[in-house]
């Protein structure tokens, strides 16, 4: 058994789950602090489409695995997984951290030869040449929590706030480090989203990401905040769902 064959449930939730009706995949990128469990969107699509969602180390069932703290330390391990399950048409959805992991997975499949996704979904990320506007990841422990608590870490007792922190800051690492240094935009069509309420990325730093792409591109907007896929699950997954068929 070969080491990708084992790896690839691990870091891939989902992973033929459907392999008797689905004819189409969709890899899952959650935000940051997030893990696969973080959304239910399976649950909202059609048996045709298999939903696969990322299970970075750090959290979950790999809780005791140290973090990954850059975007090409992810790419590097899960770029070949993806590569490897792309015997069907697939496309990406990534939220917040999620959108950079599921941009720059792509142009490293794409720099490799391999089968790109179909489209990418990009949702509530500004576009990666977008300077961040307010980094986090330096912040001293205290004073990250206390941001943090009004946001991702809302309504967690504080011990496990405290738990969840490294974690946390590692994700931000990803996010804020993250210079991409790409010549050539993506062939891929585009579908950025955002939340209506998003006080952290403003609707020109989604509309930047058309700067990366030469196939087609929309911007959608759906109400609520930075985590407005919580949500808005079964309308976001109908509305992937819809270009499913163009998957190919």
């Amino acid at each position: 058994m070969s080491t990708q064959t084992v790896a690839a449930p691990l870091w891939l939730r989902g992973l033929d789950s459907r392999e008797r009706t689905a004819d189409r995949r969709l890899f899952v990128f959650p935000h940051a602090g997030a893990g696969a469990s973080a959304y239910q969107l399976a649950d909202h699509f059609p048996d045709r489409v298999e939903v696969c969602s990322v299970q970075l180390p750090g959290r979950e069932n790999r809780f005791a695995e140290p973090c990954l703290s850059s975007v090409d330390a992810v790419v590097d391990e899960l770029a070949p997984l993806i590569a490897g399950r792309s015997e069907l048409p697939f496309a990406f959805f990534g939220h917040s951290m999620g959108a950079l992991l599921a941009f720059a997975v792509a142009h490293r499949l794409r720099e490799t030869g391999a089968r790109l996704p179909a489209r990418l979904f990009l949702s509530a990320m500004r576009a990666p040449h977008v300077p961040d506007r307010d980094e986090l990841h330096a912040l001293p422990d205290a004073d990250l929590l206390a941001r943090l608590g009004r946001a991702e870490l809302a309504g967690l007792d504080p011990e496990l706030q405290e738990l969840l922190l490294p974690m946390v800051r590692a994700d931000l690492t990803v996010c804020e480090t993250y210079e991409p240094s790409y010549e050539v935009p993506l062939p891929c069509p585009f579908t950025v989203l955002g939340g209506s309420e998003d006080e952290t990325v403003r609707a020109a730093e989604l509309a930047a990401w058309r700067e990366h792409t030469t196939g087609g591109f929309e911007l959608r907007m759906f109400p609520g905040d930075h985590l407005y896929v919580r949500g808005a699950q079964q309308r976001l997954a109908e509305s992937i769902a819809h270009t499913a068929p163009a998957w190919s």
